[in-house]
């Protein structure tokens, strides 16, 4: 929490000697618009950037490898999201409540998304889970109430319970 509710937080410079981003390090900076994560970080803890209403954009480099729960629940202004190539699992609670998040790119590494990963995403339109995906856990996708299409790849083993509940707009979903 070491940068946790500092509302008039509008930009971080993180220099490349930093490699870690601990839980909450950014939560609930609500002016905060943009992230930019170095070459450097490979773990972002729980909640870091949990409630930054204010968060627009978030790029981090393929150097992360691990992405906690809740890292972008409540960011309900984000709209461009860049996630790691090299992440095995898209945590609980990922994005959920990013209502403007409008697409979302899963990386091939990811094997499963968490509980309620994008609950109430209600500006996503389509999804594509890659073969890599092994499991889609309870309320995945819950209330995300723009989405049209849903691709589900061949590995996917178990969708849990509700993963796709009331998301009243969805008219295909695919199935191999």
């Amino acid at each position: 929490g070491a940068f946790t509710n500092c509302s008039s937080l509008i930009s971080i410079f993180i220099p490349n000697s930093v490699t870690t981003l601990e839980q909450e390090a950014f939560q609930g900076c609500s002016n905060l618009t943009n992230i930019n994560i170095p070459n450097s970080v490979t773990y972002i803890g729980n909640r870091a950037f949990c409630d930054c209403i204010g968060l627009v954009d978030a790029y981090m480099s393929d150097n992360v490898t691990y992405i906690g729960e809740s890292t972008f629940s409540g960011c309900i202004n984000l709209k461009d999201v860049y996630i790691s190539s090299n992440i095995t699992s898209v945590s609980h609670n990922m994005f959920r409540d990013c209502s403007s998040l409008t697409s979302i790119n899963i990386p091939d590494s990811v094997i499963s998304i968490g509980n309620s990963a994008f609950y109430n995403c209600n500006s996503l339109t389509s999804i594509n889970i890659p073969d890599s995906v092994i499991s889609i856990e309870n309320g995945a996708f819950t209330n995300c109430n723009s989405l049209v299409n849903v691709s589900i790849g061949t590995g996917v083993k178990s969708i849990g319970q509700g993963a796709f509940a009331h998301c009243s707009s969805l008219e295909n979903v695919t199935i191999p």
